[in-house]
């Protein structure tokens, strides 16, 4: 410590050298940030002019979506609406058959009992007096 002069001079040279090390350090890295700020900037400015376009986009989609549903959903009510009335005709058009098959049923009986009246009635020559 019997030179105060020497070592305030060793200091002030290894404050200016830190210096010199991180100025030479700090110019290629602020250089590097400008470069990314620009990147980060046309980036925005792409973003700026393809989001609003793609967002109306699908928007547009979602409406259509939308609207295929809608009549995909009438569609399948409609059809839904006529399998229940050709259900429905279909059981009234059973229940008339059956109604029929028994009115035939009981027509056919009605002639086999006629026919068998007819062929048991007698005729003019059952009819004559015996004698």
């Amino acid at each position: 410590m019997s030179y105060p002069l020497l070592w305030l001079g060793l200091s002030l040279l290894l404050v200016t050298v830190s210096l010199t090390a991180v100025l030479i350090v700090a110019i290629p890295t602020c250089t590097e940030l400008v470069r990314a700020a620009r990147s980060v900037e046309k980036l925005c400015d792409t973003l700026n002019r393809e989001l609003p376009p793609t967002l109306e986009s699908i928007r547009r989609t979602g409406l259509e979506i939308t609207e295929l549903t809608d009549e995909l959903n009438n569609g399948v009510k409609s059809a839904s609406d006529v399998v229940k009335r050709l259900e429905l005709t279909l059981s009234k058009t059973q229940r008339q058959v059956s109604l029929v098959q028994q009115g035939t049923r009981r027509v056919a009986i009605g002639f086999k009992a006629a026919w068998q009246k007819w062929q048991s009635y007698p005729t003019q020559k059952d009819w004559s007096p015996k004698a």
